[in-house]
This record gives C-alpha cells, structure tokens and sequence, in this order.
C-alpha cells in the first residue's frame, strides 16, 4: 500500500489529493495547521491520519516527524500562499515578501529534510513539489512578483534536490497544478480542484526515476523551466 504524506490537506488541491489518495486504498497523511482545520479535516475523512504543525515552524516539524517510524512513499509539498497583497517591483510589502519564501520554499525544503530518513525507507519513493508556472524564467510578467520569486526558488531548490537525491534513488519533481478554482486561483479560473489532482496523481502513479528533476504540468507535460 502507496503512504502518502501532503502538506495543506485541509482544502482546496491538497484536500482533493488527500480525499482521492483515501479512494485509491491509499495510506494517506495529510498536515493542516490549526487544531481546529485538523479536527475539521479528520471528520471529513477519517480514514486519514491528519497532523497539526505550522510549516514554518521548523521546531514543530521536527517534534512531528520524530513521533514517525514508518516508511513514507510519496511526499508532496502543497502548503503555500500567494503571498501579500501589496507585491510589485515597484511597490513591495517586504515582511510579506519574506513571509510567502518562509512558506513556499523554506517550509518545503525543512519538511524535506526531517521526513527525508522516512522517505529513503520508502517504496519507489518520490518527492513532489507543488510549484507554478508563474515561476517559470520565460515568463516576464511582473505581477504577484513575491509568488512568481517564491515559486522561482522552489523549482530551484527542486533541481537541487533533485541533484543531492540521486544515489538514494528518490524521484524529485516540481509540478505546476494548473490554474485551479480555489481561494488562491479563484473562482474564474481553469480547471476544478478535482482536476488538478486527478492529475497530480496520476503523475505521481507514472512518474519513474528517470523524470527527476523535471518541471511537469498537472497533465503530464514536461515544462521548461
């Protein structure tokens, strides 16, 4: 049986990658941040084991992660934000700037690290990062600069990853979830929540080690970065 642990399970992408993981017979792990999102969460699907901690809070991840013994297979970092609502070049919101790295990048590379032990003891184990597309270089758009600079260093940190992993045979990969009708997408948006992870999954089940380091759509095409 697939363990799958993911990050922002309370709602929107995460929830549906955690609901769906629970359909395919999965043992699934989902992490929310508040007690009350994470009893909220275990009443929704009580088939799951539903952890409490702040993503940024890198001494809360550790007391977690030490109450763990069991293998992990597939680890998705989905937790992030959009980041604050003042975020131009030219107009910057700086303790937010540093809020959305702390929460899109720091927090999935510290989460990395303190389930890395459980990961390498997995079956066909695989690291997934949720990324965008907005932080892709070929794009200039400046809008929603601290999300697009978050998301930029997430694929980065990605790579690296990637690179260090290698010889534990751990499949590391960036994922744009497409633009997802949720409260960071909206409601004009692509695609449903049910979709993206439908595809997200559906990636995690195909990916192989020979995909690592790649920067993949929730579709199953590769991206440049």
């Amino acid at each position: 049986m697939t363990t799958i642990l993911i990050t922002g399970a309370g709602r929107g992408i995460g929830f549906e990658l955690a609901r769906q993981s629970v359909d395919k017979g999965w043992n699934v792990i989902g992490s929310v941040r508040t007690v009350e999102a994470q009893r909220e969460l275990a009443q929704k699907l009580p088939q799951m084991a539903v952890l409490n901690f702040d993503v940024t809070d890198h001494k809360a991840i550790e007391k977690v992660a030490n109450a763990f013994h069991s293998p992990i297979d597939v680890l998705v970092n989905n937790a992030g934000v959009i980041g604050p609502h003042v975020q131009s070049t030219f107009d910057m919101d700086f303790d937010g700037f540093a809020e959305t790295m702390a929460i899109n990048v720091m927090a999935p590379l510290k989460i990395t690290q303190v389930f890395l032990p459980l990961l390498k003891q997995g079956n066909n184990p695989r690291l997934v990062n949720i990324s965008s597309k907005m932080g892709r270089m070929e794009f200039a758009a400046s809008d929603r600069i601290a999300y697009r600079a978050s998301k930029a260093a997430l694929n980065k940190v990605t790579q690296g990853l990637a690179t260090d992993l290698k010889e534990d045979g751990i499949t590391c990969i960036a994922m744009h979830p497409g633009w997802v009708q949720s409260d960071m997408g909206g409601a004009g948006a692509d695609i449903t929540p049910e979709q993206s992870a439908s595809g997200i999954l559906r990636v995690i089940q195909s990916v192989t080690f020979e995909d690592s380091g790649k920067f993949i759509d929730w579709d199953g095409m590769t991206r440049p970065w």
